[in-house]
């Protein structure tokens, strides 16, 4: 079975691999810095804030209304750690997967929040 968390990941991702980017030269996957980390994993706790407050009024009610904001963060984080490090659709999907999981998995949704919600002004400053 599925879990909703992860399916709404699943679904942001498979939602931003139908966005057209720009051609991107091929290159090799390097390791991810701990920036670019921080931008999936900040992409990751958007989409499971988004879900749960999506799902009823007391999901994630003590953060602000993340739909279209966390969306745009989403797009344009991916789409940078995609062209700075040279990942394809395939990868980056599976990259924010393993960053919701370890949100789930760990319980750190609330220690990562304070820490991501000033990166929805903007995520490549």
């Amino acid at each position: 079975m599925k879990h909703p968390v992860l399916a709404s990941v699943i679904a942001l991702t498979a939602a931003f691999a139908a966005c057209p980017l720009a051609a991107q030269a091929p290159t090799a996957t390097a390791a991810l810095s701990q920036e670019h980390r921080m931008l999936l994993r900040c992409s990751a706790a958007f989409a499971i804030v988004a879900d749960a407050q999506e799902r009823g009024p007391a999901g994630a009610s003590n953060y602000p209304a993340l739909a279209g904001p966390g969306r745009e963060f989403f797009v344009r984080a991916s789409a940078r750690v995609m062209d700075e490090v040279g990942l394809d659709r395939q990868q980056i999907a599976a990259a924010l997967t393993a960053e919701a999981r370890d949100l789930r998995d760990a319980g750190t949704l609330d220690k990562v929040m304070p820490v991501c919600l000033p990166l929805l002004v903007a995520p490549d400053d």
